[in-house]
């Protein structure tokens, strides 16, 4: 038994105390040594190399019940190693999620309560978070064309990025409230649903940067200057009758909310933020619904 080692050589020679190697003999994943006459365990060369692998897939996390199903050739090296890296993305996720939530929560002063429900809604599993989307998505938009509105609300919800900052987490959190609004999902219905008034068009891009001057100039939407720029944004040019329909249009596809549910949409999809489309619109709205004054 010339080529035999003791324990203790076995433990200097991998790095693995004697302790660790009898609780792995006792376990079954090193097979039960050769005994000398006084009944000491005597290991071979093959134990050496058995107890290398033993530690390393211990050192990558494998438990003891998977390294036996690996070293008596159950289960494939490569098999488990993919099972154990979609093990570790998972767990990646979650941590990184908790150091946004933990980012956002130290770089905002709420209360007690806006803490627990930005932790509560942030911890939501990728799936859990598509449902409140598509549960919003599926109510608001029952029995609407769904190449319309509804398909690019919920193609643009594409959950929180892989790595998120604080800023995506404070998105989510309010964005999840949002669609969970009663009042919102009803007026995102009714822009969903709201006829075709037939009206002449209009330049979208030319109210947005007439309107939006006339708003920066702080020219009143009622006032005779108001109502001139309102006539050159017409054209055609359009009747009494014709303009209280147009502010109504107007008035169902202007919303502040909506407007502000495509802005947190775009924070999550890391786009480059935009600045506020509907106040031009009120305006317009205004202005359509005025009279020229004295």
């Amino acid at each position: 038994m010339n080529d035999r080692i003791s324990i203790g050589q076995l433990a200097q020679r991998t790095g693995v105390s004697v302790r660790t190697i009898r609780f792995w003999s006792d376990s079954g994943v090193i097979p039960e040594p050769e005994r000398s006459a006084k009944g000491y365990r005597l290991y071979d060369a093959e134990a050496v190399a058995r107890v290398d692998l033993v530690r390393t897939l211990r050192d990558l996390g494998f438990d003891l019940v998977t390294v036996k199903r690996v070293l008596d050739r159950q289960e494939s090296v490569t098999g488990v190693v993919r099972a154990h890296i979609r093990a570790l993305d998972g767990e990646i996720r979650a941590l990184t999620l908790r150091r946004a939530v933990l980012r956002a929560v130290a770089q905002r002063a709420g209360t007690t309560e806006e803490m627990r429900l930005m932790h509560q809604l942030a911890k939501l599993s990728a799936v859990e978070r598509q449902r409140i989307m598509d549960d919003f998505v599926e109510e608001v938009f029952a029995g609407v064309d769904s190449d319309g509105m509804g398909k690019g609300l919920a193609q643009a919800m594409r959950g929180l990025p892989e790595n998120p900052a604080p800023e995506h987490i404070d998105a989510w959190i309010e964005l999840a409230e949002l669609v969970a609004d009663e009042s919102f999902r009803q007026r995102v219905r009714q822009m969903a649903t709201a006829p075709d008034p037939g009206l002449p068009p209009y330049d979208h891009t030319r109210v947005g940067e007439v309107a939006g001057a006339a708003l920066e100039e702080g020219v009143a939407p009622e006032s005779s200057r108001g109502q001139e720029i309102l006539e050159g944004l017409l054209d055609p040019p359009m009747d009494a009758e014709q303009r209280l329909k147009l502010a109504d249009t107007l008035e169902t596809f202007t919303d502040r909310r909506v407007e502000r549910y495509w802005q947190l949409l775009g924070i999550l999809n890391n786009r480059p933020p935009f600045g506020s489309a509907v106040a031009p619109f009120e305006w317009m709205i205004a202005a359509l619904r005025g009279a020229p004054s004295n």
